[in-house]
């Protein structure tokens, strides 16, 4: 990876700690179940345009909020992304 992108690296790092450990686990996760298998992956499927509502929720919401709390929704939403992501491209 080039130097140049090692912060987008941090932050993308980050959003997939949220997503395996933080509040994204603790909401959506089953124990031994892959992310792209996980409930809010299953909405998107069946009702496209959830996860990318979603994130857009997240966003809205981060700029109403202190620092550290926007933080933690802007990162919700990059990991709403990836799930439209992950669907768009048929990972399920």
């Amino acid at each position: 990876m080039p130097d140049e992108y090692k912060t987008l690296k941090a932050v993308l790092d980050e959003a997939l700690l949220q997503a395996s450990v933080g509040k994204g686990k603790e909401r959506h996760a089953v124990e031994g179940v892959p992310f792209e298998k996980q409930i809010s992956c299953i909405i998107e499927w069946e009702l496209p345009g959830y996860a990318s509502g979603q994130a857009a929720k997240k966003i809205f919401e981060a700029s109403r909020l202190p620092t550290d709390r926007a933080i933690h929704e802007l990162l919700g939403a990059i990991n709403y992304l990836v799930i439209a992501i992950i669907v768009k491209k048929g990972k399920l």
